[in-house]
């Protein structure tokens, strides 16, 4: 049992150029938002990121309004109720953000290849659609049983994945306080992963989510989600949102993220 509490400074210095960097939590609830402003506000923070996550929302903005990010994988990026990731459109506008498409189904089975071993998995999904123009790299194969046309999506890694916790032991152990999105996936398939956490406890009571042996470091960081949720602890702060997203648009961003 290795103690893995470190500082937010420290963690954030573990991500380096062109790392793909996997997100926990979905869109605007319990997004690890605490981290990627301390990311952000390095003197020379890391360039050049993939991101990957199944929904990106808020902290996913900043990262590619700051020019962290030069790719993105994900399945939907937005602010849901609040409208569009103004960053995000900048970005794409501009053409300075490559988007790699993605769908619920390429990301589960792209993670599902990469936890199992292999190159691929195979999948009935996205036949009979043009996601294979896009995405020349998915694969058409035949199944060797049936005869019937699949679907061979290729496997998904991550150097670092950051998910904020309800709670979180020294160890690593974590509780995700439900709505477990692809948490669990992430956590598994990253070469690293980063805890940071609302409540650091000696032990856990609750049935743990991720297991310590696959964490590499522990971070208290209390309010770590806000604006985003962390349930049950506190709710969405829209009005911080819409101050994001009238920063943005009024061309204060980094004053914001800065803040």
């Amino acid at each position: 049992m290795i103690d893995k509490t470190t500082s937010l400074t420290d963690a954030v210095r573990v991500i380096r150029d062109g790392f793909t960097l996997g997100l926990g939590g979905m869109t605007i609830y319990r997004r690890p938002v605490g981290f990627v402003r301390a990311l952000i506000q390095q003197e020379q923070p890391p360039r050049n990121l993939t991101l990957l996550a199944l929904t990106c929302g808020l902290a996913s903005d900043m990262l590619v309004g700051a020019g962290l990010v030069g790719r993105s994988r994900c399945c939907y990026f937005g602010l849901e109720s609040f409208g569009m990731a103004p960053m995000f459109i900048e970005a794409v506008a501009t053409s300075s953000l490559t988007i790699i498409e993605e769908s619920e189904a390429s990301i589960a089975n792209g993670l599902r290849a990469q936890m199992a071993g292999i190159g691929f998995m195979p999948s009935q999904a996205w036949q009979g659609t043009d996601m294979f123009t896009v995405r020349p790299d998915v694969k058409r194969i035949v199944d060797p049983y049936t005869g019937l046309p699949l679907t061979a999506f290729p496997a998904i890694g991550c150097d670092i994945a950051v998910i904020h916790v309800l709670k979180a032991d020294r160890f690593g152990n974590s509780i995700l306080g439900g709505n477990p999105t692809i948490d669990v996936e992430l956590a598994n398939v990253a070469r690293q992963v980063i805890i940071t956490a609302e409540e650091v406890d000696d032990s856990l009571t609750a049935p743990i989510d991720i297991p310590g042996h696959t964490v590499t470091a522990v971070v208290s960081l209390p309010r770590g989600a806000w604006p985003t949720s962390c349930y049950p602890l506190y709710p969405i702060d829209g009005g911080e949102i819409l101050r994001y997203i009238e920063a943005c648009h009024a061309g204060r961003f980094r004053d914001y993220v800065h803040h």
